[in-house]
């Protein structure tokens, strides 16, 4: 297992070194200037070009790439192009705001979809089954963002009502406050996660139950919850466990809208503002964290896997 996990861990840092320079070359033959983006269309040649000695964009691109590469990977976020602000102070301010919706995101993705699914697969045909591949069928077809336009607009125009926006409430200072802002938005984030967890669970544990062992443990009068619950689910919740994974660093990449909509100051919106205006140290900082996210949470997937069944070994 540990050989396995170094192995992983090596091929990890390889493959985000891989996409660090892909990042940092999209990035600049993209068309734009930061130093023209900040000065205007109106701005001289001159003018332009003392800026970007300013900004540190006149070096040569392997100068450019080796210094970043370098802060990135001792600590030193490095500072923004356009502001010169150091990154890590925003960085650190705006991460518990992401990490926060993401984690209440995954926990009504688990703790809806996955029993909604057993339900619909244990009561074959019936209308709690009917009723979960409809809303499943029907959350996979809105967009999110369609969703959450009208999550603020019909409670606004009936009731007067809308959540905190563009600030932060603090989930200790005042807990209902810091729900009333976050729950909208995870329920929004989570309605496509809930509605692929619900149809693949189904369908997962509906092919175990066809299973020979479980045939026998029918066979042998085991009851029906005992058969379902220890040995049916388990083996069922690999592939649910692989795209509970992917879905989890999908979530990464849709809060940029809609963080976006209920105006939370998370890391979604800092990249999305960073790539819009080219400040290239920031695009690359925020993109280089989710890639490793996303690395890291393929390799707990993995070994969740041994967990699920003792039968997997890894060498």
């Amino acid at each position: 297992m540990q050989r396995y996990i170094i192995r992983r861990l090596l091929m990890a840092v390889v493959l985000l070194l891989f996409l660090s320079l892909a990042v940092f070359i999209l990035l600049r033959v993209s068309p734009g200037d930061p130093a023209e983006v900040v000065l205007g269309a109106n701005a001289t040649p001159e003018n332009v070009a003392a800026l970007r000695r300013e900004m540190g964009l006149d070096k040569s691109y392997p100068a450019q790439y080796t210094e970043w590469l370098l802060g990135f990977f001792t600590g030193d976020l490095g500072r923004s192009v356009l502001s010169r602000a150091p990154v890590w102070p925003e960085f650190k301010s705006r991460f518990p705001i992401s990490l926060q919706l993401m984690v209440m995101t995954v926990i009504l993705t688990v703790s809806l979809g996955i029993p909604f699914g057993i339900i619909s697969a244990r009561r074959r045909n019936s209308i709690p089954d009917y009723a979960v591949r409809l809303f499943a069928i029907t959350a996979l077809s809105v967009p999110a963002f369609w969703v959450a336009t009208l999550v603020l607009m019909i409670p606004s125009q009936l009731w007067g009502y809308a959540p905190p926006l563009n600030r932060q409430i603090s989930l200790f200072d005042d807990p209902w406050g810091n729900l009333r802002q976050f729950g909208p938005a995870s329920v929004v984030l989570a309605l496509g996660p809930v509605a692929v967890m619900m149809r693949l669970t189904r369908s997962s544990l509906l092919e175990v139950l066809r299973a020979d062992y479980v045939r026998t443990a029918f066979a042998k009068g085991l009851r029906n919850r005992v058969v379902v619950y220890r040995h049916a689910l388990r083996n069922s919740l690999i592939p649910v466990v692989t795209v509970l994974g992917l879905q989890t660093a999908g979530l990464l990449g849709g809060a940029v809208i809609i963080e976006q909509i209920f105006g939370l100051r998370g890391l979604g919106q800092y990249i999305f503002n960073a790539i819009s205006k080219k400040d290239y140290t920031v695009a690359q900082t925020l993109v280089m964290y989710t890639a490793t996210i996303v690395v890291l949470l393929n390799l707990l997937v993995d070994l969740l896997y041994a967990v699920l069944d003792p039968r997997i070994r890894y060498q």
